[in-house]
């Protein structure tokens, strides 16, 4: 449609419309950016293969715009609570406990 012809349902329809754009990324920042919108806390122990994703999510959650508003949201506009642990056996644990109390909760480590 040539945009001489464009009327404003054509306009309002082309302002709303998302364009679609393809970007590599490993697997960390891919697992990073799912579970960052769709939980509520995050327990993270720094091991190795894992760390990426913590320090992701954790970089993400104290992300804040010019106007102090943290900059990336879950996908109910809260921000992720990380909370690093000092062992595996406590970010298993405490996922445990966040689930039982109706939390969407996550964690990164390498056995768990």
């Amino acid at each position: 449609m040539d945009e001489c012809t464009m009327n404003n349902d054509d306009l309002d329809q082309l302002i709303i419309k998302k364009v679609a754009e393809t970007v590599v990324v490993d697997g960390n920042w891919a697992v990073a950016h799912a579970s960052y919108r769709m939980n509520d806390v995050a327990y993270i122990f720094p091991i190795t293969p894992s760390s990426t994703m913590g320090e992701i999510a954790d970089e993400w959650s104290s992300t804040e715009d010019a106007n102090g508003k943290k900059k990336y949201v879950n996908l109910w506009d809260q921000e992720l609570k990380v909370v690093e642990m000092q062992s595996e056996g406590g970010a298993a644990g405490a996922l445990h406990g966040a689930l039982v109390s109706g939390s969407l909760a996550t964690t990164y480590t390498a056995s768990q």
